[in-house]
């Protein structure tokens, strides 16, 4: 078993135009995130993140989607440690950067691992959504939840659903950028997992759930969208919201047209 992450120096972030998990912020505690960096350093830092061969702060298209690289990002490996957290904790996703052109939906999803997330097998994960937004108002472009990320300080809080069983779960936080796609294989995903050693005596498990892989089609409405035109909703892509979630409600205003 990896140990629990203490306070991490924080790293230089890449710069490039796309963007990263730098760092998380879990009950008023920072701890770095993967970089991709990181892979020339001997030995390799021990992050919670997930490591991904995304260097350049890249995505993945839309005929990747049924791939491995849509569970963690580009040929991910899992994170070697973890971070401690309790049912309830509020979670802040902290980007390098973020270009405010890449307006579109953001995501956070949970899986158990089962047994130890640093050595689980990344296509057996099956995943609950229990968070999201999208689409607040206006169009061409209009306002989006990213937008709101972009004005603070580049980053995005959940909070861990609040009765969860103990265990040892990956959380798996995404943005799907939408400013090309307009056209066929135009949208970006930039997941990004981490691992969460969630104590506490919650007993709510996990059931059903999801694998990455059959998230979402080239095809869905909320997946082929043009940002630049005159809309009047967004279809959420990808599985409904679980009921366990509980949710920013100052931020939840987006609308989610089925």
């Amino acid at each position: 078993m990896a140990p629990l992450l203490t306070l991490l120096p924080f790293l230089p972030a890449l710069v490039a135009a796309h963007g990263h998990v730098q760092g998380i912020i879990a009950d008023g505690k920072w701890y770095t995130g993967w970089n991709a960096e990181m892979k020339y350093q001997t030995p390799i830092p021990a992050t919670a993140g997930w490591q991904a061969d995304n260097l350049d702060n890249g995505f993945i298209t839309p005929s990747q989607f049924a791939t491995a690289d849509i569970v963690c990002h580009k040929s991910a490996k899992n994170g070697n440690a973890y971070i401690p957290a309790s049912p309830g904790s509020k979670i802040t996703f902290l980007w390098n950067t973020w270009p405010v052109s890449h307006k579109g939906p953001v995501f956070d999803y949970i899986a158990s691992c089962g047994g130890d997330c640093t050595t689980v097998d990344k296509t057996k994960l099956l995943w609950t959504k229990f968070d999201e937004g999208a689409w607040l108002s206006g169009n061409d472009p209009g306002s989006w939840v990213t937008d709101d990320l972009v004005k603070n300080n580049m980053s995005w809080t959940t909070t861990i659903p609040s009765n969860i069983a103990p265990g040892n779960y990956v959380i798996r936080h995404e943005i799907i950028a939408l400013h090309a796609a307009s056209q066929t294989n135009g949208a970006q995903a930039y997941p990004q997992c981490v691992n969460f050693q969630i104590g506490g005596t919650g007993t709510q498990a996990l059931s059903g759930g999801v694998a990455a892989t059959s998230f979402y089609k080239a095809s869905d409405a909320g997946i082929l969208f043009n940002l630049y035109s005159k809309f009047t909703g967004y279809t959420m892509p990808g599985p409904v919201l679980n009921k366990l979630a509980k949710r920013d409600e100052e931020r939840r205003h987006a609308r989610d047209f089925e």
